[in-house]
């Protein structure tokens, strides 16, 4: 089974570019998803309560509060890491063994800091999704909530959106039309044939 890694800095696009995957019947992790569901209750609120006394509510993460809280100690981010990333890996097993399984010969990993966990190690090959500084900032200006701190604080934590392309093996502009970046996403489809599949097998079988 072929591991394809999608990712791209916030407000490039994955999602669309996820969705525009699974309508090729190509199932797709979402590890932002994974991290909301964990979020919302289990041994992650437990841990995060502890690690960032009341920071949950309810027995759900508060995010303005766990946001807050980091805001204000920003090293306490490697501990906030040390006790998802882990829960979402497990996350992600599970789900290419169930694909292997139903005998899928592409699965994708959508994984927004895909560079910055090493992910990158652990398929076979890598899409980025990309725009301009100026289409993402217009983009994420929509987004409630998102203020210009907050963005600024993200970026800062985010492999540079020119380092991933330069990393990707393949490169979605989503800058232009819709049908645009669709298209460059079905000439990549068309070459998963092609590929060698090895990451399954060397890594989480």
């Amino acid at each position: 089974m072929l591991i394809i890694g999608l990712t791209g800095s916030i407000g490039m696009g994955k999602s669309t570019a996820a969705a525009h995957l699974r309508a090729h019947g190509i199932s797709v992790f979402d590890a932002d998803a994974e991290v909301h569901r964990l979020y919302a209750g289990g041994e992650a609120v437990e841990r995060i309560e502890q690690a960032f006394p009341g920071t949950t509510h309810d027995g759900a993460v508060d995010r303005d509060r766990l946001s807050a809280a980091l805001v204000a100690h920003p090293e306490g981010f490697a501990t906030l890491e040390g006790i998802v990333h882990p829960l979402v890996r497990a996350a992600e097993r599970n789900f290419l063994r169930a694909e292997a399984e139903r005998g899928a010969k592409v699965s994708v990993l959508e994984i927004p800091l895909l560079y910055e966990t090493g992910a990158e190690k652990l398929v076979d090959a890598v899409i980025v999704v990309s725009a301009s500084a100026d289409v993402q900032r217009q983009r994420l200006s929509k987004r409630p909530g998102l203020t210009p701190e907050k963005l600024e604080s993200l970026l800062a934590r985010q492999t540079s959106d020119a380092d991933k392309r330069v990393r990707a093996n393949y490169v979605v502009d989503t800058g232009g039309s819709l049908a645009a970046s669709q298209a460059a996403l079905d000439a990549i489809v068309a070459e998963f044939p092609s590929l060698h599949a090895r990451a399954y097998t060397e890594h989480w079988a």
